[in-house]
């Protein structure tokens, strides 16, 4: 079953889609409601005062930061609401009133004519240090920005980023670009709350973005079903739990299921001085649901691997003795690379398990990780079975650049590797990103307290578990990482994110695959 014929109405996925695709199509979709784009920058100004009046009610005074464009007419709309509603209300205006063109101008004339005055040009910086008010409105720039801020508009987001004001962006956060969620010069607005308007921007939802959008509010000004019937997207965004609504995508059990019909993964790593990997992996994939896990370790760690986890079965560890074993013969699913070194023993391994798996002398599916990545990196295999799961720097490799790079355009990367080795490629990170290299799909769970060892294990067994649990890779690979962030972020809810352990995933996992199933 490909993705394509899969329900996606009945999963919790919303589309996402690039500044391009919304700036050349959102006056059509307006257009077809018979609705002109003034009345839309009405709309969508309106949508954002009332999320302001929603989350902090009690405010009577507003500073609100407009550019020269629509979206610094939105910000008109809103100073003049606010000015409606009985609050004192201060614009700063970046530009000379004279460069405010089309909407954006009607947008000012109107504001002015319900009376708001206080409309500053000058010494902007000055104006942001003085306010004393609870709330800035930031509406410097929309989803039309790239680049780098201007000198002066860095200083001027400088200090509201220190002002102890809450900040609402509009639409997007001014300086972060709304396509890859880079941020070209390592500043830009923090907001506490950013509303965006008709549909999901994809560069709001991964990377960079995670630093500066605070809460994320859609407002779709009854446009969004419109925009996605005319916009045709492979981009989406995982947000709500349980993941598929209604729909099960891991195989059922039958009363009579048993371990040998549920299936087995072999999972190898754990090279000399790394035990730990590999242990947490293996038992993430129990608690994730697989039936039987067997290892393959250096001799030298398998009393640690196995001590105090006694369903972990133990593999050969040895490439020539694994390749005729019963734990290779009995797998469906195998997982290569966490702990696994890249020393001859590690080669040996890599070389037999992938040179099997690619030549169809295996089927199943196969997860790559962390050394296994880095040797397959050395090579130029194809499959279209693998999942390969890097975090940025693993990808650098991959894709023969640097990380930099590759955090400039998570989308492009995570397609890019895909199309380059095959299968899924799962790019790990806020806003984790999972691709066959066409359709793109975000994740929206998890949170800092998870950036610590061992979390990327325990990801990589649960995604071999839910693959050997469904007949979709791609789909148990987007359920799996939904999984992961959800696990850490119970923890977080509950405990806290400082000094989060991998392994504390463990229970909270187990209750969110059953949920799921």
């Amino acid at each position: 079953m490909s993705l394509s014929q899969l329900p996606i109405a009945k999963h919790n996925w919303h589309c996402a889609y690039s500044a391009k695709q919304v700036l050349q199509n959102e006056s059509l979709a307006a257009q077809s409601q018979q609705l002109a784009m003034y009345q839309l920058m009405e709309r969508a100004g309106s949508a954002a005062f009332e999320q302001l009046q929603q989350h902090w009610p009690d405010t009577n005074t507003i500073l609100v930061l407009c550019g020269k464009g629509n979206n610094g007419g939105d910000g008109f709309v809103i100073a003049r609401l606010a000015h409606l509603a009985n609050m004192q209300v201060t614009v700063l205006l970046t530009c000379e009133v004279s460069n405010v063109k089309g909407d954006a101008l009607c947008a000012y004339q109107n504001m002015v004519a319900a009376g708001v005055t206080e409309i500053v040009t000058m010494n902007l910086i000055e104006q942001v240090n003085l306010f004393s008010g609870e709330v800035i409105v930031d509406a410097l720039f929309g989803i039309g920005f790239y680049g780098s801020l201007t000198s002066p508009l860095q200083q001027l987001v400088a200090a509201v980023n220190v002002h102890a004001a809450n900040v609402l962006s509009v639409d997007i956060p001014s300086g972060l670009c709304a396509s890859t969620g880079f941020v070209e010069s390592s500043l830009a607005i923090i907001a506490k709350v950013t509303v965006t308007f008709i549909v999901y921007k994809q560069g709001s939802l991964t990377g960079q973005s995670a630093n500066f959008v605070g809460e994320l509010i859609l407002a779709d000004l009854s446009l969004g079903d419109v925009f996605k019937q005319l916009v045709t997207s492979h981009y989406y965004f995982q947000k709500e739990y349980p993941l598929y609504n209604g729909v099960s995508f891991l195989t059922k059990r039958l009363n009579t299921s048993h371990k040998g019909s549920i299936g087995q993964i072999l999972a190898v790593g754990g090279g000399v001085g790394m035990p730990g990997a590999i242990r947490l992996a293996s038992e993430a994939a129990l608690r994730s649901g697989a039936a039987l896990v067997a290892v393959c370790c250096h001799q030298d760690n398998q009393a640690l691997v196995f001590t105090g986890r006694p369903e972990l079965m133990l593999a050969p560890n040895n490439a020539k003795q694994l390749a005729n074993s019963l734990a290779m013969n009995k797998a469906k699913i195998f997982l290569l690379g966490p702990g696994l070194g890249q020393t001859d023993w590690s080669q040996s391994l890599f070389d037999s398990l992938v040179n099997s798996f690619i030549s169809g002398k295996k089927n199943g599916g196969l997860v790559l990780d962390a050394d296994g990545l880095t040797l397959l990196a050395k090579t130029n295999y194809f499959c279209s079975r693998w999942v390969l799961t890097p975090h940025p720097k693993e990808a650098a490799t991959l894709l023969g650049c640097d990380t930099a790079t590759i955090e400039a355009d998570r989308f492009h990367a995570v397609q890019a590797i895909a199309k380059k080795y095959g299968g899924i490629c799962l790019l790990k990170g806020a806003g984790t990103l999972i691709s066959d290299g066409d359709t793109v799909v975000i994740n929206n769970t998890g949170n800092a307290g998870m950036a610590t060892g061992g979390m990327g294990d325990v990801l990589s067994g649960i995604v071999a578990a839910l693959i050997l649990q469904s007949d979709n890779n791609f789909v148990a690979t987007c359920l799996a990482v939904y999984i992961h962030g959800a696990a850490g972020d119970i923890i977080a809810n509950r405990d806290g994110q400082l000094g989060m352990l991998a392994s504390d995933l463990f229970a909270p996992l187990q209750r969110l695959v059953n949920h799921c199933s």
